[in-house]
């Protein structure tokens, strides 16, 4: 299984310099779809319901003070397989022309990021889990 770098590097390869919101977002959204259309994660690493939107920590830590990021040192795209890149490519079809902006008030907007962030108010910094299960059932139903 990739882990959540090599799908950062992967995006960055086809997408170019992006905001590292936009990349936590993209990298949010390439999740939610595997969990529907192939029915398994494509990375184990944990979602967050942070203020700005969902979150993966572990990314988090390897960007955490820069704005903006061209390539990703830790990942390794040739390992995710034909299918796995079929499905960033179809996500990154639909929202990889989207400002991160646009992109975080649509996940704002969403009940698995609302949900994870019950009883947090707007800004208020929380660490919930957003879990397969939320997203599965979620993008699922669209």
């Amino acid at each position: 299984m990739a882990n959540v770098h090599d799908v950062a590097a992967y995006i960055l390869e086809k997408q170019g310099r992006m905001p590292v919101m936009k990349l936590q977002k993209l990298v949010y959204y390439c999740q939610a779809w595997s969990l529907v259309w192939d029915e398994k994660p494509l990375f184990p690493e944990r979602i967050e319901a942070w203020a700005n939107g969902p979150v993966v920590p572990k990314l988090y830590q390897s960007h955490r003070g820069q704005f903006e990021v061209s390539k990703w040192a830790g990942g390794h795209p040739s390992v995710l397989s034909r299918r796995e890149r079929e499905t960033v490519d179809a996500v990154l079809k639909f929202y990889g022309e989207k400002t991160s902006q646009w992109l975080s008030d649509l996940t704002h907007q969403e009940p698995p990021w609302l949900n994870a962030r019950h009883g947090l108010g707007p800004g208020e910094r929380g660490a919930y889990e957003i879990s397969h299960a939320a997203m599965a059932e979620y993008y699922g139903s669209l």
